[in-house]
């Protein structure tokens, strides 16, 4: 054997050069989900005779083993879980002022799981660098009528809405460059902040003319500012949900974030609220990461999940193959914490 075909074994498929969708090695896996006519069941990663085969065959003196038999233990508690449909569409606001707290991640991932369990699920980029588009695997380039347009030229949200190639019941509304300049255009427009909502508002009536199923939840992807954007997301919305970083600079942006919320609904939207707070990037190994952990959790009890999303390389590298990591990698552990915590969020305050 030569050095190279020795190289190529030890390269799993996923790690060679290209998109995984061209890849005819790699063949992500499917999220099954069974659909009853008022909930849904969350999707089964892990059998449980698999469950119960790890905790019989493993020590779990070692750490590496008590991960292990930590996680599948948390596979068995998600199993036969139905996720409610909410009694209307739940519009949330993903947004957070501070940048690289996981807003996109956590939006493109939690809106994926609650669609692989077989919920109605749209996400609304409005971050021009349109992170979420590409990790939905939907195009976004300069040509391709997007939320701009919704929001600038008056264009229907039905005309921009594509489905996500993954999976049946995700769409998204794209974000294209233009929105880079969308700031400034919106000052003079009539109804500046009311645009998005308006929009949706609509597009709900659409699906309802035609025929469609309701949507459940849509998620608005925001870019870390507080711009004419961000406002119109906070208009649209009738809840807030917040990615946090567990570290020190994240107590201080959300305090800042909040300010700004309350602003917006003493005089825009009084039906905002902050409902939910996720923790991110989470290292358990380190005393920070608790400790801020921790004083989320005192001063927002209602609202922190239990779910805690870890630092992982599988949710980092999924983005690059144009997918989230409920598809990319189903069984890794950031997939797992995404499925925990849309199947916490899709229990909370349901109407």
């Amino acid at each position: 054997m030569t050095s190279s075909e020795a190289a190529s074994q030890r390269i799993p498929p996923f790690m060679t050069l290209g998109s995984a969708r061209s890849n005819a090695s790699y063949q992500p896996k499917k999220v099954d989900h069974v659909q009853s006519k008022s909930s849904v069941v969350v999707s089964r990663e892990t059998s449980s005779t698999a469950i119960s085969s790890i905790d019989n065959d493993f020590d779990d003196s070692s750490p590496i083993a008590s991960q292990l038999v930590s996680e599948t233990k948390r596979r068995e508690r998600l199993l036969g879980r139905r996720l409610p449909r909410p009694g209307r569409t739940r519009i949330l606001t993903v947004a957070n002022q501070k940048g690289g707290v996981g807003k996109t991640t956590t939006t493109v991932n939690v809106a994926a799981a609650l669609a692989s369990a077989g919920l109605q699920v749209m996400v609304i980029d409005i971050d021009p660098q349109g992170n979420a588009s590409t990790a939905l695997g939907v195009p976004h380039h300069a040509e391709i009528d997007s939320i701009y347009d919704v929001l600038i030229n008056d264009f229907a949200m039905a005309d921009v809405v594509a489905q996500c190639p993954d999976i049946a019941n995700l769409y998204c509304a794209p974000a294209t460059i233009h929105l880079a300049g969308a700031e400034i255009e919106l000052v003079s427009l009539v109804a500046r902040e009311q645009r998005l909502r308006r929009a949706i508002d609509d597009y709900v009536k659409f699906r309802e003319k035609n025929g469609q199923e309701r949507l459940d939840f849509i998620f608005i992807d925001c870019p870390p500012s507080l711009g004419l954007l961000t406002v119109n997301a906070f208009c649209a919305a009738n809840e807030v949900f917040i990615p946090i970083q567990c570290e020190y600079y994240a107590l201080e942006g959300l305090s800042q974030l909040l300010k700004n919320i309350g602003m917006i609904q003493k005089h825009l939207n009084s039906d905002l609220v902050v409902s939910t707070i996720l923790l991110t990037m989470y290292d358990g190994r380190t005393n920070l990461a608790a400790h801020v952990a921790a004083d989320v959790r005192e001063h927002f009890p209602e609202q922190v999940l239990q779910a805690m999303i870890p630092r992982s390389v599988r949710i980092s590298e999924a983005p690059s193959y144009q997918q989230t990591v409920m598809t990319y990698d189903p069984s890794s552990t950031g997939a797992l914490s995404y499925l925990e915590a849309a199947a916490e969020l899709a229990e909370r305050s349901v109407s």
